[in-house]
This record gives C-alpha cells, sequence and structure tokens, in this order.
C-alpha cells in the first residue's frame, strides 16, 4: 500500500484559513512550512516560552514559523484559546500536531485529551468544518495512559460531525537517531532481546508535514483514520544498526538488553511509587519505554494479533539511512526533546 509521493511545493486549488495547534515541534514546523507552501493562510498559537523546557522566546518561534502568523497563549485555557488564539476570528479548519511531551498520565490527559477538546470546540464557534489530527499509531493497541487520551479525543473529534483526518504515524527519525553519538565513539549498539523484536517504517518530518499538509485537499483521506509510514521495506533496530556501522565504517558491535530488566525496573518503581508519586511518573515512563521495544510501529492486524508491514502504507522518499547519513556528515542534527529512549 504506497500512495504517491507528496509533491512538497505544490499549491492548493483551495487555499483555506488554518489554525495549527503544536507548530513549534520539529514535525509541527514540517508541517507549518508544507501548509504555507500550499498557500494557505496559516496562524499559529503556541506558548510564550515553546519548545523543550521553554527554550524558545517569542522572536525564536515567529523565526521558526516563518510565513505563518503566531500568536501565543495557553492551549490547556479555553479563554485564552479563544481570546489570544482565535480572537473572534474566522477560520476554515483546524490542523493539531499538539502532543503531551512525556506521555505521563497526568500531561497526557491534559493535552492529549482535554486541550484538544478546547480547541476543538473553540475551532467549531470560529467556523472550523475541517480538522487534521496527527495521533499516533500505538493507539491500535492501547496499554498506556498517553494512548488511552488520545483514543478519547479521537472518539471526539469523530463524533463531532465535523470533517476530519486523523493521521497516524509510524516511527519518526528523531527517535531512532538517539545512538548515533555513543556508535560513533565505539560503544555498541543497543538493542532489546535480540534487535529484531519489532520493526518500523520510519517517516521524516517533511515527508509527514507534506501528508498532513495534503489532508486538506485530497477527499480520499477525508473521515478516515490513516495509518502512514516512510518509504521501503520495514526495518527492525537490529537492521538500523548495521547500516549504522556501515557509514561509520564499523564492525557491527550489540549489546542486548533483555526485556525482563524492564519489567524489573517497572515493577520497582511501581511498589516505590505509591508512596513517592515521581517515581510512580518513573514507572510509567519506563512502561513507555518496555512498549516501545516489544511492539511494532506497524499496521496491527485486528484478527491475527499480528503487525503487518505490507498493510503499513508509504508515502515520501526520505529514508531513515538518509538521515543517518547527513547526521554522521554533520548536515544535520538531531532534536530528540523529551522523547528520548536512549
Amino acid at each position: 500500500m504506497t500512495p504517491a509521493s507528496p509533491d512538497h511545493t505544490r499549491r492548493s486549488p483551495q487555499p483555506r484559513r488554518v489554525f495549527v495547534l503544536g507548530g513549534t515541534g520539529t514535525i509541527g514546523r514540517a508541517t507549518v512550512r508544507a501548509l504555507v507552501q500550499r498557500g494557505h493562510e496559516v496562524v499559529c498559537f503556541v506558548r510564550p516560552r515553546a519548545g523543550v523546557g521553554g527554550a524558545l522566546a517569542a522572536d525564536d518561534s515567529a523565526r521558526l514559523l516563518a510565513g505563518a502568523s503566531v500568536r501565543f497563549g495557553d492551549v490547556s485555557d479555553p479563554a485564552s484559546l479563544a481570546r489570544d488564539g482565535f480572537c473572534g476570528e474566522h477560520f476554515d479548519a483546524l490542523v493539531s500536531c499538539l502532543a503531551s511531551r512525556t506521555g505521563a498520565p497526568q500531561d497526557a490527559w491534559a493535552i492529549d485529551h482535554q486541550a484538544h477538546l478546547h480547541a476543538l470546540s473553540a475551532a467549531q464557534h470560529a467556523g472550523v468544518t475541517q480538522v487534521v489530527l496527527l495521533s499516533a499509531i500505538c493507539v491500535q493497541k492501547p496499554l498506556l495512559a498517553f494512548q488511552h487520551a488520545k483514543l478519547a479525543f479521537e472518539k471526539a473529534l469523530i463524533g463531532s460531525g465535523l470533517n476530519y483526518s486523523i493521521v497516524r504515524p509510524t516511527a519518526f527519525f528523531k527517535s531512532l537517531s538517539g545512538q548515533i553519538e555513543r556508535v560513533r565513539k565505539g560503544k555498541p549498539f543497543l538493542v532489546f532481546g535480540d534487535g529484531t523484536l519489532t520493526a518500523c517504517k520510519p517517516i521524516s518530518d517533511d515527508d509527514l508535514g507534506a501528508y498532513l499538509a495534503d489532508c486538506l485537499d485530497d477527499t480520499s483521506r477525508h473521515r478516515k483514520v490513516l495509518p502512514i509510514g516512510g518509504p521501503g521495506e520495514a526495518i527492525t533496530p537490529r537492521q538500523q544498526g548495521e547500516h549504522l556501522f556501515a557509514l561509520l565504517g564499523q564492525q557491527p558491535r550489540f549489546k542486548q538488553v533483555p526485556v525482563a530488566l524492564l519489567d524489573a525496573i517497572i515493577a520497582v518503581l511501581a511498589t516505590l511509587g505509591r508512596v513517592a508519586p515521581a517515581l510512580a511518573a518513573k514507572a510509567e515512563l519506563a512502561r513507555i519505554g518496555r512498549y516501545y521495544a516489544t511492539e511494532s510501529m506497524l499496521v496491527l492486524d485486528p484478527i491475527t494479533g499480528r503487525y503487518d508491514a505490507a498493510a503499513t502504507p508509504s508515502t515520501g522518499s526520505d529514508t531513515l539511512l538518509d538521515h543517518y547519513a547527513r547526521l554522521v556528515r554533520g548536515e544535520v542534527q538531531n532534536e530528540r526533546g523529551d522523547h528520548a529512549v536512549f
């Protein structure tokens, strides 16, 4: 299942006024670029101090979101959304790349669910008739708080009566690029189990941003839940490591981390978390790590319960191996934020 690769520069036949959430993240920036390139009038609503740890001041956000108007406020506050964001103006579409930073339960329900409900209500009052939502492919097998929070909003969006496209991408390049420096320093590539427990079809920020932007015009994507991966065959963590060693001209060296170790860590943190809330939060983060260590980011066959690479659609032209090569050459830097595992 391979849709046509997106044309990153094509113009929309029907330019719209688009309200964007989550625009300062790497995927959000790529989506804003794609929307602007297509001729849409884009308004981004961001925090006054955005980015990881509030590192982005207002001027930084405006620079990163060139071509779009940038407004500042609190997405979790309905009054701020209406007053500082929509400002009583008309909009045609809402595009959200907003997500909780860590996936911890309190953060997930506040952002992935409640903030989106506020935004949906404000968008409807502003005349929005179409919503494009960045979700995640892992919600098809929900075991974690952030997955349940995302699904709860997906259900609300589907029931809203608005035209929607719910995009569930596979793995992102930034989440699979955390071991380059350790390998460059001569350390082994870490894998869970033997490195073949899982597979994914990684997608780049630009290819995903183009896909999200094109949901506005592509009627085949309307009122749909859309799993999507990048180009090429599915790739396992072991294959990722092998390609990285080849790029660096090194002999492959792997260190296998038993999944049972993660289970032990989770058990200890969960027990201690009964008296120390901070440790309970760390236990949830460990559960998230275990999930990604043992579950493939591919379409799940509901009948067999198996992940199916062939059934996972692909788009774009940029591959993870291309990204690794650019990182090794120093042409790009990896912005991993709060989603790093290694």
